[in-house]
C-alpha cells in the first residue's frame, strides 16, 4: 500500500486556551494530508478534478480516536494511506505519532462527485479511475 508520512509542527493558532490542539484543527491537517497523499502518488486533486470532469472529492464521513494531546511547538508525524476503494468512494486512515507513540487514529470516507448527466445543477457520484486504484493498491 502507498503510504505518505509528513511532519507537522503544532502552531499557536492550532491550540485552545489550555494550550492543547483544538480538535477541529486536526481535521484540517487530515484534509491537507489527504491532498498531500494524492500529490505524493502523482495525482494532484486539481488534476483529478479536471481530467475526470469532477466537481470535487468531498469527505462524507470522518471520525478520530485521540490518545495523546499535543501542544504548541510539538512536532507530530502524520502517516496517511488509502485502506480501500469502492465504486466511487475510498477510505483513508491517518495515524498521528508523537515521537514513537500513536497519538491519534483518524478515519475518513471520500466520494468522487461530478455533475449529474441529466441535471447539471445536481451532483452525482463518479467511479474511481482504475489508474488511481492501481497506484494506491500497489505494494
Amino acid at each position: 500500500m502507498f503510504v505518505n508520512r509528513r511532519n507537522v509542527q503544532i502552531q499557536w493558532g492550532d491550540c485552545d486556551p489550555a494550550n492543547i490542539v483544538y480538535y477541529p484543527r486536526y481535521f484540517a491537517m487530515f484534509d491537507d494530508s489527504t491532498s498531500i497523499l494524492f500529490e505524493a502518488a502523482g495525482f494532484s486533486k486539481q488534476d483529478i478534478v479536471k481530467k475526470y470532469g469532477l466537481v470535487g472529492i468531498p469527505m462524507v464521513d470522518t471520525r478520530a480516536k485521540f490518545y495523546i494531546a499535543s501542544t504548541h511547538g510539538d512536532w507530530i508525524a502524520i502517516e496517511s494511506r488509502i485502506e480501500g476503494f469502492k465504486r466511487s468512494s475510498f477510505e483513508v486512515t491517518h495515524k498521528v505519532f508523537k515521537g514513537e507513540a500513536l497519538a491519534i487514529e483518524a478515519f475518513e470516507t471520500r466520494v468522487l462527485v461530478g455533475h449529474h448527466p441529466d441535471d447539471p445543477g445536481r451532483l452525482k457520484s463518479a467511479p474511481v479511475p482504475q489508474e488511481i486504484i492501481a497506484k494506491f493498491m500497489q505494494g
